[in-house]
């Protein structure tokens, strides 16, 4: 089974949202990595990364990856971080799309709030961020083979853009 969506981007891009409103739209099943390594893990993200580290989180991170992309999960939401690993990349461009939700920092900042529980952005969120991107964009350009800005959008909207770019491409 191949993956038909994967929606990659910095936090605050919307990938669970529009996971959420593709899966409605167009009645498939939705994974969200970060929701299954939770699961596995039976604590939140920031707990994995406070008591075991984010070297455990990456590893159950990449184990859930290579899992759902073999899976026959329709859309799938990875967490922003999940593109580091070169065996997820690798396993990401199996997917029939993969789309970059890019977002602004000025629209990242109150989706996500800069909370605790996202570990890396706990400390000056803002600069964080920044340096998160300045080092994931080039990866997600790379992998993305649809790349859909949510600046000021819904998730229908974002949802909507996608399905049409994928019509446009299909033809």
């Amino acid at each position: 089974m191949v993956v038909d969506i994967v929606l990659i981007g910095p936090p605050g891009s919307g990938k669970s949202s529009v996971g959420k409103a593709l899966s409605r739209k167009l009645s498939r099943p939705w994974i969200d990595t970060d929701t299954e390594v939770e699961s596995r893990a039976g604590k939140k993200i920031s707990e994995i990364f406070l008591e075991d580290g984010e070297a455990t989180f990456r590893s159950l991170e990449r184990d859930v990856v290579d899992q759902v992309m073999g899976s026959e999960a329709a859309i799938v939401s990875l967490g922003g971080g999940s593109v580091l690993n070169e065996s997820s990349q690798k396993r990401i461009t199996t997917a029939k799309e993969v789309v970059f939700l890019d977002v602004s920092i000025s629209n990242a900042a109150p989706r996500v709030g800069f909370n605790k529980d996202r570990p890396l952005l706990a400390i000056n969120p803002r600069q964080q961020w920044l340096q998160l991107m300045e080092k994931r964009r080039p990866i997600y350009e790379s992998l993305a083979t649809i790349t859909v800005n949510t600046d000021n959008k819904k998730a229908d909207q974002v949802a909507d853009e996608i399905i049409e770019a994928i019509e446009q491409r299909v033809g």
